[in-house]
């Protein structure tokens, strides 16, 4: 798929994302043979680079509620038995309790879900995720799901309790309303956290909601700890994690296999999202911002020294996100444009290192000279807001005048959707259709299970059926 830049006219609302699924697949099919059991756990590479098992010592994630906003979660499958509480469909149809996954396609809410929190066990055969010990809250969105379910979903998941927000999923451009859910989910103390998109997908810049301030941005790394050139890159970038080769369970009819092999920042954001839920179990009276702190403070620097738009502050270290002597901090560090190789907000706390520099910006007057300059400095700023108040008048009053003699209405409709203080129902605010128009749908990132496409069978067939030898597509 040709990469370019995405044109910056859509700035009122995201854009659709890239749904196409890479047709590619391994044309190797399992022989015919009693099923066996299928070492599950030998293919998760990414659990013993992150010493998993070390860290599962010392917390599994119990109490956690972990919000996974994506296409539903099949809950029948074993490796998510018992780890869903009831969720909400966000689309006409949809599965009531978000306990289905109707994307037959790529079954990504499912992959998601096993990522952060499938149970494990059976010797080795089951998926085992970051955080087992953590309940998934399914947030089921639809195949033509706009930015307001998208957004709807993430302060429904925070008024019903959860604790971390995943979003594998992203569009394009600046939005207010991605904004506005953010800052609800943070004044909430819930950890949030997106992935910064594939460039296969067009995004060569971190996507929507990834780009928003206090959002725990999350970028891809290889088998070898090095960065994944398949990740959308920028500023906003937080933390890196392991995109590549990430076996996950997958709903029935989608291939023949219960498992699939995918790579992208999908998986990189899941995994940082059950690591989020290992930190909240283990430190319960942490707050959000000190959550995303420790996790930041305590990564592995690489790339350019400090932040950096491939790593951001660094590739993630479990065991020292779980162990490490952090000072705490009063906000979110990730708050705040960030630029220069740290965000506004200051860089993270870093234990014995961290020190206080103060605030990023004050005025402070030590003389009558800097009085006068303080002073100055603000009629300046009265004199820039009349102007632009005068400018936005005459824009209105020509805007009219088009509208007058006819010039077509936009595509999108007035003012925010949804509207301040209210939370729509299914796909829309109360009273109000979806609007018509393009483009309009957000949705997860490209995933396909590995293995060649089989007939739908009972599920599960005997028991997991292997997946073919991997061959990685993009989530």
């Amino acid at each position: 798929m040709v990469t370019g830049k995405r044109p910056r006219g859509v700035l009122r609302s995201v854009a659709a994302l890239v749904t196409a699924v890479l047709a590619g697949g391994s044309a190797l099919l399992v022989a015919p043979a009693p099923a066996q059991a299928y070492p599950v756990r030998d293919q998760q590479w990414y659990l013993d680079a992150l010493r998993v098992p070390a860290a599962h010592e010392l917390t599994r994630g119990k109490g956690v509620t972990v919000a996974v906003v994506d296409s539903g979660v099949h809950a029948a499958h074993p490796d998510l038995k018992g780890q869903l509480l009831p969720g909400r469909s966000f689309y006409p149809g949809g599965p009531a309790n978000g306990w289905s996954d109707p994307d037959r396609e790529k079954g990504h809410g499912t992959a998601m879900a096993g990522i952060i929190a499938g149970r494990g066990g059976g010797g080795g055969t089951r998926e085992l995720g970051i955080a087992p010990d953590a309940r998934i809250l399914p947030v089921a969105l639809g195949p033509n799901s706009a930015q307001w379910d998208v957004l709807a979903g993430v302060r429904w998941a925070v008024d019903q309790g959860a604790e971390v927000v995943n979003l594998s999923l992203g569009g394009y451009g600046a939005n207010i309303d991605a904004t506005r859910a953010v800052e609800y989910a943070l004044s909430r103390n819930v950890v949030v956290v997106a992935a910064t998109g594939n460039r296969s997908q067009g995004f060569d810049e971190v996507a929507t909601p990834a780009n928003v301030p206090g959002v725990l941005s999350v970028s891809g790394t290889d088998r070898s700890g090095g960065f994944w050139p398949g990740s959308a890159t920028g500023p906003e970038t937080a933390l890196a994690a392991p995109a590549v080769g990430i076996i996950a369970p997958a709903p029935p009819g989608v291939n023949g296999s219960a498992y699939g092999m995918g790579q992208g920042t999908s998986d990189a954001a899941a995994i940082v999202s059950g690591a989020a839920a290992l930190v909240r179990a283990r430190y319960p009276k942490l707050d959000a911002a000190n959550v995303v702190n420790r996790l930041i403070s305590t990564a592995r620097d690489q790339g350019a020294p400090g932040r950096d738009p491939e790593y951001g502050f660094g590739s993630l270290d479990l065991m020292r996100a779980l162990t490490a002597s952090v000072p705490t901090v009063e906000a979110n560090p990730l708050l705040g444009a960030p630029g220069d190789g740290q965000s506004s907000a200051g860089s993270p706390s870093r234990g014995a290192q961290a020190r206080d520099d103060g605030p990023a910006l004050s005025f402070g007057v030590a003389d009558g000279w800097g009085a006068a300059v303080q002073v100055g400095l603000c009629l300046l700023g009265v004199l820039v807001a009349v102007a632009v108040v005068v400018a936005l008048v005459v824009v209105n009053r020509r805007a009219r005048r088009r509208k007058a003699a006819g010039a077509p209405p936009g595509p999108y409709p007035p003012g925010p959707y949804p509207p301040t203080g209210t939370l729509p129902g299914v796909g829309a605010a109360p009273g109000q259709d979806r609007p018509a128009g393009p483009p309009g749908g957000w949705h997860p990132y490209q995933h396909r299970p590995v293995g060649q496409p089989a007939p739908p069978q009972p599920y599960p067939p005997g028991g997991p059926v292997p997946p073919a030898p991997p061959a990685d597509q993009q989530r």
